[in-house]
């Protein structure tokens, strides 16, 4: 494929997305995933080597359970979700659910909102604590989700838009996820082994738009994916049973692709109007779906190919970068590196071996792709055919969450602390 088509590639991927964030969100990280929800920052340039003593700009505490919400980025605000237990009440296990904004600048807080105080009615996953979510932003709201404790709508302020309550999830692992913005539509799934849910609110009023019951019965992790296709808005939700996308407007099945999904935890990716996908339960499939059918994509030629021995995974998501897709074998240190043309790969389960496991999202800037372990290493690999080694950089904290970038500037958000890397001058 030539360089001119790579572009071209890269920026329908671009675009479909655009439409929902804006263009002023080019220079910022709004959701977990950046501005194409795809892990790409397309003018970025962090640095390539770090330590704990080297181009670290500034290192901030955390406060509360090890949370897993991975950072958005505002202009000059930094913004995630903590839970912090309440200890002057011994008699209960009462948490503050909290929205948290610091200063891009120095890490200072700048505000710091409890959004609600309640006890959980259940526990969590050994690795995270109870706010595995990450928030969204337009640039004027931010959006907090907390599961079963609700929904919340802030300005950048730390004003108190309006609330939502949600319904109470089963879910042995615990909650986790992301909202999602589709035009004037905030998108929420809840998904548990229950009365499963999908909702559209109103972004500015919190009014239900509209609501489906989905026929699962186990927790959804995966962050819904809004996409335009020939001018319509469209919801890509990954589920246990299958893949289907939603009309924003109306909530309707526009299409949907069934087969081994399972363990919807990660977020597919799209790009030249076509989607990603991947299962690691019992079976290792990696699919490409058209974007621009209707009905049952498994019935109507809506899958473009499928590599059923693919190195998959089960946390990270995929990652789609000039004109390659990178993907974790399950949520080992093991990277996979496929054409997206036809699933073919270019390299399998190429050995990260300083590193320990990884539950973060792979992320990408200047031809370069950034890895981060839960031990604290980060792995930045050259955007290549070949599997290529830059840096191996190691922080003294495990690190779940997906690393954020923005200009030069890297940010990553440990169980402990909050950095920010940047190339010393």
């Amino acid at each position: 494929m030539s360089k001119t088509r790579v572009w071209i590639v890269l920026s329908v991927a671009m675009l479909s997305t655009l439409t929902v964030y804006g263009e002023d969100s080019v220079d910022n990280w709004p959701t977990w995933r950046g501005i194409d929800c795809t892990g790409i920052s397309r003018d970025g340039d962090p640095p390539i080597q770090w330590s704990e003593t080297k181009n670290i700009k500034w290192k901030v505490e955390l406060t509360g359970d090890p949370s897993n919400s991975t950072p958005i980025v505002w202009n000059e605000k930094i913004i995630f979700q903590t839970a912090v237990k309440d200890d002057k009440n011994a008699s209960a296990d009462l948490y503050q659910f909290n929205l948290v904004c610091l200063d891009r600048e120095t890490g200072n807080p700048l505000w710091e909102k409890t959004v609600t105080q309640a006890v959980p009615h259940q526990g969590h996953h050994r690795d995270h604590g109870f706010t595995s979510f990450s928030p969204v932003t337009d640039g004027h709201y931010v959006w907090a989700y907390f599961g079963s404790r609700g929904i919340y709508c802030y300005d950048l302020n730390g004003n108190k838009i309006w609330e939502k309550n949600m319904p109470k999830m089963d879910a042995q692992f615990g909650e986790g996820g992301a909202p999602a913005l589709a035009g004037d539509a905030l998108i929420a799934v809840a998904d548990h082994k229950g009365d499963s849910v999908i909702y559209a609110f109103n972004k500015h009023t919190g009014d239900v738009i509209w609501e489906k019951a989905r026929d699962e019965d186990e927790i959804t992790y995966s962050t819904p994916l809004p996409v335009e296709v020939n001018g319509k808005l469209q919801v890509v939700v990954n589920s246990w049973n299958k893949i289907i996308s939603y009309d924003a407007q109306t909530g309707d099945v526009i299409w949907e692709c069934g087969g081994p999904q399972r363990n919807a935890i990660h977020s597919p990716v799209i790009g030249d109007g076509v989607i990603y996908c991947a299962t690691q339960v019992d079976t290792h499939i990696m699919q490409a779906l058209k974007l621009n059918l209707t009905g049952d994509l498994s019935q109507s030629g809506g899958i473009l190919w499928q590599n059923k021995n693919a190195g998959t995974p089960d946390i990270p998501s995929l990652l789609l970068y000039k004109n390659r897709l990178y993907s974790f074998w399950e949520f080992n240190e093991e990277i996979s590196c496929y054409n997206p043309a036809n699933g073919q790969p270019y390299f399998e389960k190429q050995q990260l071996d300083e590193m320990r496991k990884i539950y973060a999202s792979p992320v990408a800037a200047a031809d370069r792709i950034y890895c981060t372990g839960r031990n604290g290493v980060t792995y930045v690999l050259k955007a290549s055919d070949q599997f290529e080694v830059l840096a191996v950089n190691k922080l003294d904290d495990p690190i779940d969450c997906s690393p954020v970038i923005v200009g030069e500037e890297l940010y990553l958000k440990s169980k402990k602390h909050l950095y920010c890397i940047v190339e010393s001058h």
